[in-house]
């Protein structure tokens, strides 16, 4: 009865209405962020994208080892690299040849692979990216990542799967077969998957795995005006996304019926998601990303089955994945710059029923 006389007068229900408005407007101006340290929330960083930096700043620094420093006396590299700079300068012209990028990343070994120098790796990390008839955006990739990567002191590798043939393209199932293949290679800690098209802006994203959670890194794309909100939907998990290997395992990887654009990045979230886990993402102000700009490729047209596959994931996910992959390795070949994997993935059931139904009609009019 007393709270009940005591919000029956004028004055403090007015206090209290005006408290509501001012926490209010102070939570929709970014106050959330403010008050995050009080919950032990780190602030998100602030850089100035309106000053950058060249991707190839500071690699001169990380010096070759010399006969007098025994691999076995390396320390272990440091939790933060000192060699990071923030903001890059992204653009889309004059991109060298591959053999001037080759140049500029001398400690590059073949097939992609790199280790620091001067200490050992904290962690492994593997760049799949799934490819087809894309060579200038690769190009642009491989100019950008190998010193971003260089600079974050990681021990890492680039691996391009190439779709044999000129079937529908399946991203998903390409990316299956590069966990595979690069697993056969080394103890990867981590599988970044990348799209081709897409260039880290800041190399405070560091291209690393949560042990928890798969994550998604491409959070801020031109495209959508480097805002999160502005993203497709809120478990958009395409472009650039990280997963440990037994995180991958775990959701049974990528389905491998994926035909054509779209649907295998909204799978794959479903499929974290029955897996009990969730989605990471870095702070908006270090994920950020350019994509080039391209028409869209032939081959890759709009998946028309997408819809009726995803409603299928939560029957499916199990049987549909890693545990189900076949394809036929073409070659795998060392090049300076990456490990070119090329597979018979198969092709599309759609593509081969038309085909099918085409030549029992040849048969019938003949």
């Amino acid at each position: 009865m007393v709270i009940c006389r005591v919000f029956e007068r004028p004055c403090t229900l007015a206090l209290l209405i005006g408290f509501q408005f001012v926490f209010v407007v102070y939570f929709s101006i970014g106050g959330f962020r403010s008050l995050g340290s009080l919950f032990d929330r780190s602030p998100e960083p602030a850089f100035d994208y309106s000053k950058t930096h060249d991707v190839y700043t500071n690699l001169s620094a990380i010096s070759k080892r010399t006969e007098s420093d025994p691999e076995d006396n390396r320390p272990f590299c440091p939790e933060r690299s000192p060699y990071l700079v923030g903001p890059l300068t992204v653009t889309f012209s004059n991109i060298p040849p591959l053999l001037i990028i080759q140049q500029k990343n001398l400690l590059v070994a073949k097939g992609g692979h790199y280790t620091p120098p001067n200490c050992v790796a904290r962690y492994k990390t593997a760049v799949l990216v799934p490819h087809r008839n894309r060579e200038i955006h690769l190009r642009y990739l491989l100019y950008y990542l190998h010193p971003f990567l260089q600079r974050q002191q990681l021990q890492y590798g680039i691996y391009v799967i190439h779709q044999a043939g000129n079937s529908t393209f399946n991203r998903a199932k390409l990316l299956n077969v590069g966990v595979k293949e690069a697993m056969k290679d080394e103890d990867w800690d981590c599988l970044f998957l990348h799209d081709v098209d897409l260039i880290p802006e800041n190399d405070h994203n560091l291209y690393i795995c949560d042990p928890y959670s798969p994550k998604h890194a491409s959070v801020a794309m031109n495209k959508f005006g480097y805002r999160t909100h502005r993203l497709p939907y809120s478990m958009y998990f395409g472009g650039v996304s990280a997963i440990t290997p037994e995180q991958y395992l775990k959701i049974n990887g990528f389905p491998n019926e994926y035909w054509g654009w779209g649907g295998e990045d909204d799978d794959i979230a479903t499929r974290v998601r029955i897996a009990g886990m969730k989605i990471a993402r870095p702070p908006v102000s270090v994920g950020h990303y350019k994509m080039i700009k391209h028409k869209g490729d032939k081959g890759n047209e709009e998946n028309p089955r997408r819809f009726n596959l995803l409603m299928q994931t939560r029957r499916k996910w199990i049987q549909d994945g890693m545990n189900s992959l076949t394809y036929s390795l073409i070659s795998k070949e060392l090049e300076p710059l990456y490990t070119n994997i090329t597979a018979d993935i198969g092709v599309d059931p759609k593509t081969l029923a038309a085909a099918v139904t085409g030549t029992v009609k040849k048969e019938v009019v003949f």
